[in-house]
């Protein structure tokens, strides 16, 4: 019994380090996520002090240099806003920016929702 419990809660902490949610995570945790390094999470962090973003296109509408191809690699790596992976604006920009918006959504979906 101990043996489940202790595993339940690894395998929770391990899902929970993938995933970072512009609204609720540290600097430390945004850094964590590849292609975010210390002056994007710090933009955030201060962006996110005027007001928590509402969505992806907030997130990209706030924070300069992050479009459309941007927002779906970073979501690929963990990135959410409000719990949500980046779907893309309309049609992808290629074959490369499908892949990537493909597996955003598809780790989105894996990672179990936290109480």
């Amino acid at each position: 019994m101990l043996k489940k419990i202790l595993l339940a809660t690894a395998m929770l902490w391990a899902s929970a380090s993938f995933a970072a949610d512009v609204n609720k995570a540290s600097a430390a945790e945004l850094d964590s996520v590849k292609g975010i390094g210390p002056s994007l999470s710090t933009r955030i962090l201060d962006e996110r002090k005027k007001g928590e973003f509402k969505n992806w296109d907030d997130f990209m509408q706030r924070m300069k240099g992050v479009k459309d191809a941007r927002a779906a690699k970073l979501s690929a790596e963990g990135l959410t806003v409000n719990g949500e992976a980046f779907k893309g604006a309309g049609k992808p920009a290629g074959k490369a920016a499908a892949k990537v918006a493909d597996k955003a959504a598809a780790k989105a979906e894996a990672a179990p929702a936290k109480p």
